[in-house]
């Protein structure tokens, strides 16, 4: 699957009709997203079930409030609805690879167990 620069309406269809969703929150004026941008693409073409989106805080900045973005690049990994991951800052594509090879294996059932017990706790 081709990366996709991902528009504010285009966010729930994609996050209902993926699995998982990883995104690259970024600016045309950062550097350091200049560097990560080919990374996040090679990456991409190794996970091609996985969708790939690209987020341009200055266009969409309901999406990078809604993640509360803070600084540039974040890299946000999402599954089945669930926020698993967020990391400010580049990483290099080695270390990007396993994280999502981490993503694919993690146990979504404890997943949603521990995010409503958390939540329960919460209202309690």
């Amino acid at each position: 699957m081709a990366v996709i620069n991902l528009k504010t309406e285009q966010f729930e269809d994609t996050i209902n009709n993926n699995d998982i969703v990883i995104f690259d929150f970024w600016a045309e004026w950062c550097g350091p997203c200049k560097q990560f941008g080919p990374v996040f693409e090679e990456v991409s073409e190794k996970f091609p079930e996985i969708a790939f989106c690209k987020v341009n805080v200055e266009e969409e900045e309901q999406l990078a409030n809604m993640f509360q973005v803070r600084s540039i690049p974040t890299l946000v990994f999402m599954r089945e609805k669930v926020v698993v991951f967020s990391n400010p800052g580049a990483i290099p594509g080695n270390a990007f690879e396993e994280a999502i090879g981490e993503l694919i294996k993690l146990d979504m059932e404890k997943v949603h167990a521990d995010l409503a017990a958390a939540q329960a706790e919460q209202q309690s």
